[in-house]
């Protein structure tokens, strides 16, 4: 029980840096595209926060779809299992029997236990569940929950680029938004790391590569596109 605890906490720990790392990754690409085409603030605070909404959305949306569908199937899976409950109770008594011998138990335990948990439905759906269909009845997860928390770890990530720009530093906004970016991204990789088992310092930097080298390459292409669309004015 214990151990099931510790391994949700660190699987929700982990789903919310990767998202507020996707935030990161994305907007911060963004808004180094956009400064590399133009030097106006207001523009490039104006496309980093288009890109925090959109992209937040987006994921809430896609992840609220995901989980909900997920469940639709899971829930369905149930109410099926539950009708053969009711219509072919024997039936269902001998699978539980089969499972349990499978475990190891003798015929004669198997079907003293399968006996005792088809006296309650419930019970006997919940035992069918977990161990005929591999499906916790009381986990199947939230799309509310699901498209809130990826919706809140997009905006935390997305946000980072667009501080400096947010709070009108004129003339250090660029170097700012890379530095805390980069702060950021470094932390994120270290903590994911750490997570997966990985070394901290060697996820840290791979991650720095990473989302630099994208907003490297964003930054520059923007910059040759500010420079056609100057010729061209």
């Amino acid at each position: 029980m214990f151990g099931k605890g510790v391994a949700s906490r660190g699987a929700s720990l982990r789903a919310a840096v990767l998202g507020a790392n996707d935030g990161l990754v994305s907007n911060f690409s963004l808004v180094m595209g956009v400064a590399g085409g133009t030097a106006n603030l207001d523009f490039i605070l104006l496309a980093g926060t288009a890109g925090l909404l959109a992209g937040a959305f987006s994921m809430a949306a896609g992840e609220y779809i995901s989980v909900r569908s997920q469940r639709d199937l899971y829930e369905n899976e149930l109410r099926k299992e539950e009708v053969e409950l009711r219509e072919w109770p024997e039936e269902e008594q001998a699978e539980l029997e089969r499972i349990y011998r499978a475990k190891g138990l003798s015929e004669e335990e198997s079907r003293r236990v399968a006996s005792r948990l088809m006296v309650n439905p419930e019970v006997a759906l919940d035992t069918l569940a977990r161990e005929e269909l591999g499906l916790d009845p009381s986990q199947l997860g939230s799309p509310v929950a699901a498209a809130s928390s990826s919706f809140a770890a997009f905006v935390v990530g997305a946000g980072i680029p667009i501080v400096p720009y947010a709070v009108g530093i004129v003339d250090l906004a660029f170097s700012l938004s890379v530095a805390l970016s980069g702060l950021a991204l470094l932390l994120a990789g270290g903590v994911l790391a750490r997570l997966t088992g990985v070394n901290a310092a060697w996820g840290a930097a791979r991650m720095l590569l990473a989302g630099g080298a994208a907003a490297a390459v964003t930054h520059g292409i923007g910059r040759l596109i500010g420079v056609v669309v100057g010729n061209l004015g």
